[in-house]
């Protein structure tokens, strides 16, 4: 999820040197929407993988 992200990001890098601000616009919109999702879940499973370690080992 995150090299789409960071995929986005680039072409929305790349429309606005070309001048296609909507294009631009959306895949900025978007590689923010998939970095959010990437991030909470990281955290998600940071937090899981830390109780359960936990758990196994008391």
């Amino acid at each position: 999820m995150l090299k789409m992200a960071l995929f986005f990001a680039i072409v929305a890098v790349v429309a606005a040197l070309f001048g296609f601000t909507g294009v631009a616009a959306g895949a900025a919109a978007i590689a923010k929407i998939l970095f959010f999702i990437f991030l909470v879940l990281c955290i998600a499973f940071l937090v899981l993988g830390v109780f359960v370690a936990k758990k196994i080992v008391d």
